[in-house]
């Protein structure tokens, strides 16, 4: 039997870029970091961060869905509306029992926390609200878009960290590929900028740059002065769709998603391996479930933080699987890093950059880490042809993902 191949029909972003793909990616062009300081943090050590602007759930996904969930969910149903919008899909013509969710989350919901433990620790038990044990659970943010468009196939939520977004992706290509399923909305959502115990925490392990003087110049991935990531939040959501049902509707296509691959480094709990042996694991992975050789990948949409370690990790894993990479990327010099959102929007991004056949720039980038040694697209995008990208996660644990996407 011919393997079922899986196509991108619809994406969506909510990021800090914008909200909406378009918003997104006009940014990303422009190459204008969005990070800057915000009221919220001005006590901490770490005074910003990226956020998203003007995000009005209320108007976006209605008041009672907000009164119940927390701000991860918001950003994934406001995105998910987007995405399926995007397909051309119709949920009163679907079989609902072959549609899936599967949504990537991470550090999110603490910031009702801390509102919470605030009135515990009052001892104002009558304060708690009776919404705090469901709006924090992970399957949140996918049951809701469930509960939203009547999906009623698989629906489960991943976390592998940084990887999330990424790793439902892979995972949702799956119940397509095994025939579960015939169309999955994928994706990832994060709100962890959102929340100043995040923050906080974030900061004292050391991974946050803090360049307060500065702070549109702090995410500054594979630069020799970079000093950590700028935390962020957002959704990135993919239709996938088994390419036989999308041609059947007349769907557009706008990319598929031909190859996956997911390791893990064994290594360390927070550092990736310094060879970067799981990357170099996923990206083969993903090349030869693609049928691919690393000649035929034309561009890489690098997870780069800019933190030391993972760059430098990052780089010689791309140079032990290429040899000479092909042009590479960091969409979180200009959005900062979502977390569970990150593999999820970067992803979306690789579709949009295949369409366009253009390469947003890196922020930032002054003056290149000698030990890095890639050929990184700055101050500028940069028109190329392509007809396959790769999308590389990794996650604190030693979580990597890479993803393929080809041109249809």
């Amino acid at each position: 039997m011919t393997r079922r191949s899986v196509a991108v029909t619809g994406l969506g972003m909510t990021t800090p870029a914008g909200i909406g793909a378009p918003a997104t990616w006009d940014r990303l062009c422009d190459g204008t970091p969005t990070a800057a300081h915000t009221p919220r943090l001005e006590d901490l050590p770490v005074t910003f961060c990226c956020e998203v602007p003007d995000f009005d759930a209320v108007r976006l996904i209605g008041r009672r869905i907000v009164w119940r969930t927390d701000r991860f969910v918001h950003l994934a149903l406001a995105t998910a509306r987007e995405a399926l919008r995007d397909s051309g899909l119709d949920p009163a013509d679907w079989d609902s029992t072959r549609v899936g969710v599967v949504i990537g989350v991470g550090a999110s919901s603490q910031d009702t926390a801390e509102r919470e433990y605030g009135h515990l620790a009052r001892g104002a038990h009558r304060a708690l609200s009776p919404t705090d044990v469901p709006r924090s659970m992970p399957n949140m943010a996918p049951a809701e878009i469930a509960i939203d468009c009547g999906a009623t196939g698989p629906n489960f939520a991943v976390s592998t960290a940084c990887a999330s977004g990424a790793t439902a992706i892979a995972l949702a290509r799956d119940l397509i590929v095994s025939g579960t399923c015939d169309i999955v909305l994928a994706g990832g959502s994060e709100s962890a900028a959102y929340s100043r115990l995040a923050a906080g925490a974030f900061w004292r392990m050391g991974a946050l740059s803090t360049r307060r003087h500065d702070p549109a110049g702090a995410s500054r991935p594979f630069d020799a002065e970079r000093d950590g990531f700028v935390l962020g939040e957002g959704a990135g959501i993919l239709v996938l769709e088994e390419s036989r049902h999308a041609r059947a509707r007349g769907a557009s296509i706008r990319a598929h998603l031909a190859g996956c691959g997911i390791t893990s480094d064994a290594h360390h709990w927070t550092t990736p391996h310094p060879t970067g042996r799981g990357t170099v694991l996923a990206l083969r992975q993903a090349l030869r479930d693609a049928g691919l050789e690393p000649a035929d990948i034309h561009h890489v949409n690098a997870h780069a933080t800019s933190t030391q370690a993972n760059d430098t990790s990052e780089a010689q894993a791309l140079r032990t699987v290429f040899g000479t990479p092909p042009p590479v990327t960091a969409t979180k010099s200009v959005i900062g890093h979502a977390i569970a959102g990150a593999g999820a929007i970067e992803a979306a991004v690789s579709v949009l950059t295949l369409q366009s056949q253009r390469i947003h720039p890196t922020a930032n980038l002054d003056r290149p880490d000698p030990a890095v040694d890639l050929d990184i697209v700055t101050k500028r995008p940069r028109q190329r042809r392509m007809s396959a990208v790769v999308s590389t996660s990794i996650g604190f644990g030693g979580q990597n993902t890479a993803l393929v996407l080809t041109r249809p």
